[in-house]
């Protein structure tokens, strides 16, 4: 089965890093993937989404226009795609930036606070990976053990000190729905 994503948010929130070790996570696997970013001029502050399908069968087209599954972490975010994502699917909404749900009563709203628990572990830049560690919880389209062992891959050498705390965030987001 296919999961197909998207995960937007605004420049500077980590939403490619996501994108892209969900697809690591995902070939670490043996599993087809597709990984495409789309951002706004700007460098910090501007729009950014990609969009990530993991299957178990070729991926016929990397553009996802009925997601099964949403990262929301800004409220313009979650009013851009949350109208798209399938019945029956998953919205994962940055609680600490949204102050509500989608309002959907066919989708399954899961509320993340996840810049309180980054702060709360200590690095405000890892509530991307709080919601991800939810994402791998809620869809188990790869394992964590596989996201967390991508942080080498994904993450420059210069920022390999900040795996220990990427790796506790991912394993935060996780245990809010085990």
């Amino acid at each position: 089965m296919a999961q197909e994503i998207i995960m937007a948010g605004f420049g500077g929130q980590g939403i490619m890093l996501m994108g892209m070790l969900l697809s690591y996570a995902g070939m670490k696997e043996g599993k087809y993937v597709s990984w495409m970013p789309s951002y706004g001029p700007e460098m910090r502050g501007g729009t950014a989404n990609c969009s990530v399908v993991v299957s178990d069968l070729p991926v016929a087209s990397p553009v996802v226009t009925e997601p099964t599954t949403l990262v929301a972490m800004n409220r313009p975010s979650l009013e851009k795609f949350g109208p798209a994502v399938v019945q029956g699917g998953v919205i994962i909404i940055n609680s600490s930036l949204v102050e509500k749900g989608s309002g959907r009563s066919d989708v399954r709203d899961l509320l993340v606070p996840a810049n309180e628990i980054a702060n709360e572990l200590g690095n405000s830049r890892v509530a991307n990976m709080v919601t991800l560690g939810t994402l791998v919880a809620a869809t188990g389209c790869v394992s964590l053990e596989a996201v967390v062992d991508s942080l080498k891959k994904v993450l420059p050498e210069h920022r390999h000190d900040l795996i220990p705390v990427n790796k506790r965030a991912l394993e935060k987001g996780f245990s809010l729905l085990s």
